[in-house]
């Protein structure tokens, strides 16, 4: 059986897609991502993957009186840090595939 050259054509763009989104994935893992709340009282740091990988407190939002607050801080912090990684890697993803949406990928 042959297969038609456009065939082969189409699975070297489908294999060449896929090395640029592999390559992608670990670029992403090194990029550094940073948001704050409360007014930059509290700032969160995810890699390109959404990965938390820090979390910055200003002294004056440390109150043992009002923990409660400080955790929905790091919560919305740590939440906009990942919308941001997660908007950088559908834009990017976006640039190797043209625009067109494939599930399971982003």
């Amino acid at each position: 059986m042959m297969i038609p050259k456009n065939m082969n054509e189409i699975m070297r763009q489908a294999q060449k897609m896929q090395e640029k989104m592999n390559k992608l994935q670990e670029e992403l893992q090194n990029r550094q991502v940073s948001a704050g709340a409360g007014g930059g009282m509290v700032e969160a740091t995810v890699n390109g993957k959404g990965q938390l990988l820090a979390v910055k407190l200003e002294k004056d939002v440390v109150n043992p009186e009002d923990t409660d607050m400080l955790c929905d801080l790091i919560v919305a912090a740590v939440a906009e840090a990942q919308r941001q990684a997660g908007q950088m890697m559908e834009e990017e993803m976006s640039a190797i595939t043209g625009g067109l949406k494939m599930p399971g990928l982003f």
